[in-house]
């Protein structure tokens, strides 16, 4: 059975979506870029919402571009042989390959794809990750927190639930990004 992880980076306040501009700075650099690479190179699906499918979308051709250094080469091409579902009541279609295009998040649905998947899943953006939570199909956790307070937003976790997590592993980059990985006790 694959297990379904939870993956975002967060301002230091805690939200994964800022109300205003961006998250902030430390996820930029080949060192945090190569590390989360290696981090999901094995991660058979990714679970989006319309808006994280939308950011995501660019590394369909990532690769192809001539000035693209190595790191980003490769994580283009780990994320285009990974399947894509998008759930999206407003979305016409999709524009990448190994991608289907859900109208609703059904948790049982997903229940079952972790169990017949043999390569883990990822579920990324708050809104959508906070069904799976809700209906505690969420495994693993992991966060890369920025340097910036960002005073509002969509927050990494959703309000009124109670986890209890144990801490797996961390590292401190040398751009400020902190990262913090749990699994579910």
């Amino acid at each position: 059975m694959a297990k379904l992880i939870y993956s975002m980076i967060t301002s230091l306040d805690g939200y994964a979506e800022a109300a205003e501009g961006d998250l902030g700075h430390g996820a930029e650099d080949e060192e945090v870029h190569t590390f989360i690479g290696d981090r999901f190179r094995l991660v058979g699906t990714y679970l989006y919402g319309r808006r994280m499918y939308e950011t995501m979308v660019f590394w369909e051709t990532a690769d192809q571009a001539p000035e693209a250094p190595p790191f980003v080469v490769e994580f283009a091409r780990d994320w285009q042989a990974a399947q894509k579902v998008v759930y999206s009541s407003t979305l016409e279609s999709v524009s990448s390959a190994r991608t289907r295009l859900e109208r609703t998040f059904d948790a049982e649905a997903v229940r079952r794809l972790k169990d017949e998947s043999e390569h883990d899943l990822t579920i990324d953006g708050p809104t959508l990750a906070a069904q799976a939570i809700r209906a505690g199909l969420v495994d693993e956790y992991v966060l890369f927190t920025t340097t910036s307070v960002v005073g509002g937003g969509k927050r990494f976790f959703p309000e009124g639930v109670r986890l209890d997590l144990e801490l797996v592993e961390q590292r401190a980059f040398a751009s400020g990004l902190i990262y913090a990985y749990y699994r579910t006790r």
